[in-house]
């Protein structure tokens, strides 16, 4: 068995420990990524914590219609919405990125989510971060998995020559658990760069030969570690500087500052991840104007942070340097509920931002019926996996081989990673929309799938409301270059369903309305 595979099946545990408010467990970046000029790309996360409200977000103007019907208490009138794309606007509250969307350095990909979705919070969370199915269950994250590949042996002998600064940092208390590997974490929480007082050690001496001698023997050595690792951080942080302004009151923004600083001081550090909590909105999602309120607060320092990010980066000459993608644990219900808010659904929007990043939308605006049924969640058109999948071959360099089994041998390539003047940029392969037609549609005992096939293995699913899998298909690689497949739905109760569609890297999702016998 692989040790990857091993991983990914372990049952090991972590005990957190924190000092200087950094939890210990310093991250060095894998050997394929040696800390030189060529290969000195950074990869920053925004966690989304609650679950965004995509539909409220990145709205889709050609379902406008429908929305009214099914989220009027909530819905924003169109005439507030800021267009990006003839059939697309976004909140009004979300002017920068929509500066950075129309300059071509942000990137949107339509309806991310996994098969049988989970809408619980802990347990979505934990399947966004370790990169999972919905019906696994493992103790590693997916960049954990990834770090601990080539360094085995940490925290013993770091840092060190090489591998001087931790390579990641999580933006406040806690470590995020995307960088958790089988015995540790592989990343350092840090709330204020400049608050990082030096912790007294002590001489190893003596040791009981013991459980005790060999906990005492670990917090000694890490406390050596820690103020190695805050050294490094504090040299960086009083060497860096920040060029743009910053949002005030602006929590997400405080920690983007951070990040930038420490990028213009010289940290080596590949990976930072930062949070913004409080997309849980189920009530008192709009504060009498639907323009106003809770989310469009969120929305508003979302949009205010990334956009000076963005712009001290850009000032500092490293922008081509950092790509930036947000996750959420899962999007909302398409209908709005009786309090002004909106209840846990299934997929969203996934956004990505730099001048390194393919340009515009990625996938088809959702298509929402006047009939959508009670907790009903925007579909799936494309497995998170599939985003942490190209993100680690076309930004960080990792082999297709190894993604495999970092995180499942299903997941695809997509265009999301374009140019930069990098040397080591990865080219796309062209992207191809799947020509795809359902009929009939309503149906009653069967439907047909057709679709202009590239050859590839397919899937085909039956999603539910829930994005539950109903009922699944496959097929081999075809030479034949029009597919179609008879789909038996006798056994399938009448309702509202979606069918999902992946044929190599392309995927599409339609709705379709079983009638019933």
């Amino acid at each position: 068995m692989k040790r990857r595979n091993f991983l990914r099946n372990s049952a090991l545990s972590t005990v957190p420990v924190m000092l200087n408010g950094m939890k210990l467990g310093a991250m060095p970046f894998p050997l394929s990524l040696s800390q030189g000029e060529e290969n000195d790309r950074v990869l920053v996360i925004i966690q989304l914590n609650g679950g965004n409200d995509g539909l409220n977000c990145v709205i889709p103007i050609d379902q406008y219609s429908a929305l009214s019907n099914l989220r009027s208490n909530i819905l924003i009138p169109e005439s507030s919405l800021l267009g990006i794309e003839p059939t697309l606007g976004f909140h009004p509250a979300m002017t920068g990125l929509q500066s950075l969307y129309g300059d071509g350095e942000m990137a949107i990909v339509q309806g991310v989510g996994y098969p049988n979705q989970d809408r619980s919070h802990f347990r979505s969370t934990d399947i966004w971060t370790t990169g999972s199915d919905a019906n696994e269950f493992l103790s590693t994250g997916w960049l954990g998995r990834y770090f601990n590949e080539d360094h085995p042996l940490y925290p013993e002998g770091y840092p060190n020559e090489d591998y001087d600064a931790p390579f990641a940092l999580t933006m406040g208390s806690l470590v995020s658990e995307t960088c958790q590997g089988p015995l540790t974490n592989y990343s350092l929480a840090l709330n204020d760069p400049f608050a990082l007082a030096p912790l007294s050690e002590s001489e190893l001496g003596n040791l009981p030969a013991n459980n005790y001698g060999n906990e005492l023997g670990f917090l000694i050595d890490a406390i050596a570690q820690t103020n190695a690792y805050s050294g490094v951080i504090l040299d960086a942080a009083e060497s860096g500087n920040n060029m743009a302004t910053y949002p005030d009151g602006n929590r997400l923004a405080i920690q983007l500052k951070n990040v930038a600083l420490l990028i213009a001081g010289g940290l080596k550090t590949k990976v930072y991840v930062c949070s913004l909590g409080g997309f849980d909105t189920h009530a008192a999602q709009i504060d009498g104007e639907t323009t106003e309120g809770t989310h469009a607060q969120l929305l508003a320092q979302l949009s205010g942070a990334v956009k000076a990010f963005q712009d001290d980066l850009k000032q500092l000459g490293v922008d081509e340097r950092v790509l930036t993608m947000t996750f959420s644990e899962f999007g909302r219900q398409i209908r709005s509920n009786n309090s002004d808010g909106t209840d846990h659904g299934t997929a969203a929007p996934l956004m990505l931002f730099g001048p390194c990043v393919k340009p515009g939308v990625l996938g088809d605006n959702p298509q929402i019926s006047l009939d959508s049924e009670p907790q009903a969640g925007v579909p799936m058109q494309y497995d998170f996996r599939s985003v942490y999948a190209t993100v680690l071959r076309d930004w960080i360099g990792v082999g297709e081989s190894d993604i495999y089994d970092i995180l499942n041998p299903e997941v695809q390539f997509l265009p999301l990673i374009e140019g930069c003047t990098l040397s080591t940029a990865i080219q796309q392969e062209v992207f191809t929309e799947t020509h795809f037609r359902l009929y009939p549609n309503p149906a009653s005992s069967f439907t047909t799938l057709e679709w202009q096939s590239n050859g590839q293995a397919w899937t085909a699913t039956l999603l539910d409301k829930w994005g539950h899998e109903v009922q699944l298909w496959k097929g081999p690689k075809t030479s034949k270059k029009l597919m179609t497949q008879r789909i038996n739905l006798a056994p399938v109760p009448a309702g509202h369903y979606f069918v999902h569609l992946r044929q190599g890297n392309q995927s599409v999702t339609r709705g379709i309305v079983l009638q019933g016998l």
